[in-house]
């Protein structure tokens, strides 16, 4: 019996927009997923990887909304329930992270605590 692992993450329907959009561009590697985790650094203590990147032996593997994803294991407990938007107005554009685990974050939105 296959069991299905449920995505710890999701996107919002601008984010799914911009990340085909990506895809579909000519110079788009079609081997990669996109990587999505955390690393050391930032004001807040850490920060959000996104980007597209080959799957790795140990990486957790999902599809949501159509979007290949992979995700260290140890990166879920920092990411669990996040919801990743992509802005493209006048005054910002780019991915946010909304992450209900971060008990602060910077300014900018792209570090976070725990």
């Amino acid at each position: 019996m296959e069991t299905t692992i449920s995505a710890p993450l999701s996107f919002t329907e601008g984010a799914v927009k911009e990340l085909k959009r990506l895809m579909n561009e000519s110079e788009f590697d079609t081997t990669q997923h996109l990587r999505v985790g955390v690393k050391g650094g930032g004001c807040s203590g850490m920060s959000y990887v996104l980007g597209f990147d080959q799957k790795e032996t140990d990486d957790e593997q999902y599809e949501i909304d159509g979007i290949p994803v992979v995700m260290k294991q140890a990166h879920a407990i920092y990411l669990l329930g996040i919801n990743i938007h992509f802005e493209d107005g006048l005054n910002a554009r780019g991915f946010t992270f909304n992450n209900p685990n971060a008990s602060s974050t910077c300014g900018c939105g792209t570090s976070f605590a725990v």
